[in-house]
């Protein structure tokens, strides 16, 4: 499959938490953390685990940067 998003992030799986209908995974990146909030049901499908390897696909229209 070919995606339009540019921002992939290659990472490890720190944790899933699994509620009704939404799913909250965390992704190691070097040392930092991505939070990613998916279906419980795309969690399933996709069967991920912690340790699991993983690519975040990024697609945004805005990023927001503070300093």
């Amino acid at each position: 499959m070919t995606l339009s998003a540019r921002n992939k992030l290659a990472g490890t799986v720190k944790s899933v938490v699994l509620g009704t209908v939404m799913a909250e995974v965390v992704i190691d990146i070097g040392g930092h953390e991505i939070v990613s909030a998916i279906t419980r049901r795309a969690a399933e499908d996709l069967a991920i685990e912690a340790g699991d390897e993983v690519t975040a696909v990024i697609k945004a229209t805005e990023v927001l940067i503070d300093k």
